[in-house]
């Protein structure tokens, strides 16, 4: 597990998201990636039932690449939230908990393919609500590093390689140290 950054890219609004996908894979194949499979992430929302007092959400994500866990994210109604890691038995817990969080009924999907280049992972996945197309996400690994402050310059120059000028040179606030 190296250092991944997201990002997100523009739709273009003559384009379709399996087109802007077809479009990026030339891209990175032009570079020397070879396609490795696909992968899926989706995500689940359930919303805790109003007889609790305060409104609780649990997204509920289940990832290709790592089929054997679940994640989960918490927000407890008071602006906090807490991330969750369990194993696919968690899937059952929530069938048992029925009565106390109701599934909405939109679901997220990002599935898209899998590229590998060096030490790199690439990944494009269409994001789709409910089977319509809201979005393109990009994700980058860069495996032989675990430091995200070591390695930001060389990710920002390999995806402005491939995506152009909508990634931005400035390093994302989440990866920011507090001074």
């Amino acid at each position: 597990m190296g250092v991944t950054i997201l990002q997100q890219f523009p739709m273009k609004e003559n384009r379709t998201g399996a087109q802007i996908i077809e479009f990026l894979t030339k891209r990175v194949n032009a570079l020397g990636a070879k396609q490795c499979g696909t992968f899926l992430v989706d995500c689940e929302t359930y919303v805790s039932i109003p007889q609790l007092g305060v409104q609780r959400t649990l997204h509920v994500f289940h990832n290709s690449e790592q089929p054997a866990s679940v994640f989960a994210i918490l927000d407890n109604g008071t602006g906090k939230s807490v991330p969750v890691v369990a194993d696919a038995l968690f899937d059952l817990l929530l069938l048992k908990m029925s009565s106390v969080y109701t599934s909405k009924k939109s679901k997220v999907e990002i599935r898209g393919p899998r590229f590998e280049l060096n030490d790199f992972v690439i990944k494009f996945g269409a994001v789709n609500i409910n089977h319509n197309v809201k979005g393109i996400i990009v994700e980058v690994e860069y495996r032989p590093c675990v430091v995200f402050g070591l390695c930001w310059d060389m990710l920002r120059e390999f995806l402005q390689g491939f995506l152009g000028s909508c990634v931005s040179n400035v390093t994302p606030h989440y990866f920011q140290l507090p001074l």
